[in-house]
This record gives structure tokens, sequence and C-alpha cells, in this order.
């Protein structure tokens, strides 16, 4: 019980990420999910997809109003990561085997390495958040300026969503700053729906995949959003970026922590 509600309060400063820094946040989604809720991790992505999505949804029509989401860059970055997501929630995971090799007696399963590859994977994010400082410009490049990198930065993104239901802000918010060299706060807002179009497409793909409990589903859910308002309205009052560095390290600490435990069931042979 005392678990559970350490996730919901998890699933709060997930909203909250998303609604302050539009990155970071559904990072969380995962390990919260596996850890705190016992939903195995395949479901857990499932489950990630929709939290997410509907948060990102949120933040994404607060945003609009306030002329932070630019629609021809959501397009271009949406249509190629949208394909990815498709492609592997359709048709790669499915056929994904339970175990995927073997170390002496001991059977390597795709859970344990989702969740090995989800610990350096916030690993990075968090490297990204502390190390890399967002260009603020009043630039805003139509969808003609998006470049090579961007692509890739498009193209990992769906892979990042599709395999692990995450968001993949992190990776969106470095590309928009970085290469398409918008302020904060429109790359902020057009993160979140690059997002939500992702998950979107993602937990439908999911369709009949897994028992849904969705009374927990629900009320984690709506702690998000609740989360995401409240980060939406403190994004007035503080620093983004020293937000960012903090939540960074958080991040970085969880992902150590996650790939020691997975790292046991090596050491335990």
């Amino acid at each position: 019980m005392v678990l559970e509600l350490a996730g919901f309060v998890a699933c709060a400063l997930i909203g909250i990420s998303l609604g302050l820094i539009g990155a970071g946040g559904s990072i969380l989604t995962m390990p919260v999910l596996v850890f705190m809720f016992n939903i195995p991790p395949i479901l857990a992505t499932t489950y990630s997809l929709f939290i997410v999505g509907v948060t990102s949804l949120l933040g994404t029509a607060m945003k609009f109003r306030k002329g932070d989401v630019l629609p021809g860059i959501v397009l271009s970055f949406g249509i190629l990561s949208m394909l990815v997501v498709l492609l592997i929630r359709r048709f790669l995971l499915p056929v994904v085997p339970p175990v995927l090799f073997h170390i002496g007696a001991r059977a390597m399963t795709y859970n344990w390495l989702s969740m090995v590859v989800f610990a350096l994977l916030m690993m990075l994010a968090a490297w990204l958040m502390i190390r890399r400082k967002d260009i603020a410009t009043d630039t805003d490049l139509k969808p003609s300026g998006a470049n090579g990198r961007s692509v890739i930065a498009a193209f990992s993104v769906g892979t990042v969503t599709g395999l692990l239901g995450a968001g993949g802000g992190f990776i969106l918010i470095p590309a928009l700053t970085l290469q398409l060299r918008l302020n904060m706060k429109k790359a902020v807002g057009t993160s979140l729906a690059v997002i939500f179009l992702n998950c979107l497409i993602g937990f439908f793909s999911d369709t009949g995949r897994g028992q849904i409990n969705w009374v927990l589903l629900s009320g984690v859910t709506l702690t998000a959003l609740v989360g995401c308002i409240a980060g939406t309205s403190l994004s007035r009052h503080i620093q983004a970026d020293r937000l960012k560095i903090g939540f960074g390290w958080f991040i970085l600490i969880l992902g150590i922590f996650i790939l020691l435990k997975q790292g046991s069931l090596i050491t335990n042979l």
C-alpha cells in the first residue's frame, strides 16, 4: 500500500515535469509502473503510452492557447516518428520471444533486457538534461528548416516510444532547440504535441494485447494530469533550466539503481 502511494506521488511528479519542461517525466513512467505497481514490463509500456499520451495532450492544449505549438514542425517530426512507433508496436513486439538468450542456466528474458535498456536510456536522458544548454532564440524555423539530424531525432523518438513506451522528449527538446533553434517555450509545446501523437498511435496499436486494469490506469493518469496542470502553472514562476538539471540528477541516480538491480541477476548466476 505504501509503495502504491509512493507510485501516485511519482506520477504527479511525471506530470509536473512534462508540464514544466516538456521532457524527462515520461522516462519515469515505466520504472514507476514496474517497481511500484508490479506491472510486467511489456504491459507497462502500454500503460505508459496511455498515461504519457493523455498527459501530453493536456499539456499541448495549454501550450497551444499560448501560441507555443508549431503545427508544421509537429507534423514533420510526428509523421516519421508515428510510422516508426506503429511498425514497432504492431509488427516487431508481437514476434519478440519471451526468452532472448541464456547465460549458463539463467534465461535472459525480454523483460530483463528492456529494463536494462531503459536504465541506460534514463542515464542518457539525465546526461542530456544536466550537460546540454538549450538555445533560447526567437527564431522559429519552418519544417523545411529540418535537417538530417532532426530526421534522426524523429526516428529515435519513434523507436524509444515504440519499444519502451517513453515519450522521448529528452531527445526532442535538444533537437528542437539546438538544431531548429526554437526558443524553450515553443520547443516544450511542440515536443508535447509530438509525444501525444506517438503515444496515441502506439496505444491503439496495442488494442487487445494484455489485460488492462482501467481503474488503476485511470487513477494514475488523473494524478499525472493534475501534476501537468501544476507544472504548466509553475512554469511562469520557476526557471526551467535549473529544475531540469536537478531532475536530471534524480533520473541519473534512479537509472543507476535500476541497472544495478537488473545486473544482480547476472552476479547471482
